[in-house]
């Protein structure tokens, strides 16, 4: 079973999901037999609102109220469209796998069933349906798509290449987003709350320094800096820094090994430190890290 779902977990979703195409719809009236619950998975069955549990892997964790009102008047109107997917815990029991919007709607619209995927997946999968499912919405702020991407990283034990496969987006994206992690809350806050963009985060990474962060932090907020102004800015910080920092070295490094030290930072998307000897015999390299997830990235790098 597990050589299976590892199989298809590169194809999204929907390769996630048991189904079985020749399924037929089957009623709900009477007792449940082993054989019907088998043969319900993959259908489309109504099933009662009160019988659903939300789903306790549900990464995400805002809803916009008027939103939902909008698509309750449409499900009034027109019934739900799309049904919602869940796993049978028991006979009439079920776990919501994904649809949380359009179940809190339904319920608001005053509907007392609602279509729904009957699936079979164990927590495992449950847990990566909806990290899934919730990535690929569009409306999902860059600090929940995040979170979902650590949460996948920490819980299904996956690295970033694989994470990747399993949501269609290739390494240098899921880095991006795994390093807004490392921005202190009131960063990440204001990008939640689409203060700031996803652009301005990005900037903001490649400064060194939480001080120098907040304080450009709050010039965007204040002055309502673009992104171009603000990479800008991080740049003349980080030319002084170094300009600083050459000064302080009695053998400054040659344009050779500043290259080298440049590419090392972009490839480990943190500031690396290149000292050579003056007659260049010898050297170190140091590559800071600012927590045990951040030191396991860069093990990774490593082929640790």
């Amino acid at each position: 079973m597990a050589q299976q779902r590892k199989t298809g977990l590169g194809k999204g979703l929907s390769a996630l999901l048991n189904d079985n195409e020749d399924i037929r719809r089957e009623p709900q009236n009477g007792p449940v037999s082993e054989d019907r619950i088998n043969r319900s998975l993959g259908s489309v069955n109504p099933i009662k609102i009160e019988d659903i549990e939300v789903n306790p892997f549900q990464p995400r964790t805002e809803f916009d109220s008027q939103a939902l009102e909008e698509l309750a008047e449409s499900i009034r109107l027109q019934g739900l469209i799309q049904p919602i997917t869940v796993r049978r815990m028991s006979n009439n029991s079920y776990q919501l796998i994904s649809g949380e919007r359009r179940l809190r709607a339904s319920k608001l619209a005053g509907l007392v069933e609602i279509p729904a995927y009957v699936r079979s997946a164990n927590d495992q999968q449950m847990l990566e349906m909806a990290l899934i499912e919730n990535i690929q919405r569009e409306n999902l702020n860059a600090i929940e798509v995040a979170l979902s991407f650590q949460r996948m990283i920490d819980e299904c034990n996956l690295k970033q290449e694989e994470l990747g496969e399993r949501v269609s987006k290739n390494r240098s994206t899921v880095t991006n987003y795994l390093r807004l992690l490392r921005l202190p809350p009131s960063i990440q806050a204001s990008i939640r709350d689409g203060k700031i963009s996803m652009g301005h985060a990005r900037a903001l990474v490649n400064v060194a320094e939480v001080e120098k962060q907040l304080f450009i932090h709050q010039e965007i907020i204040k002055k309502g800096l673009s992104v171009r102004k603000v990479e800008e800015l991080v740049r003349m910080l980080n030319t002084d820094d170094k300009s600083n920092n050459q000064k302080k070295n009695t053998h400054p490094k040659s344009f050779q090994f500043q290259k080298i030290e440049d590419d090392l930072a972009t490839k480990f998307a943190t500031r690396v430190k290149l000292s050579v000897a003056a007659d260049k015999s010898k050297g170190s390299i140091q590559i800071p890290f600012n927590s045990e997830d951040d030191l396991n990235r860069i093990l990774e790098l490593l082929d640790w």
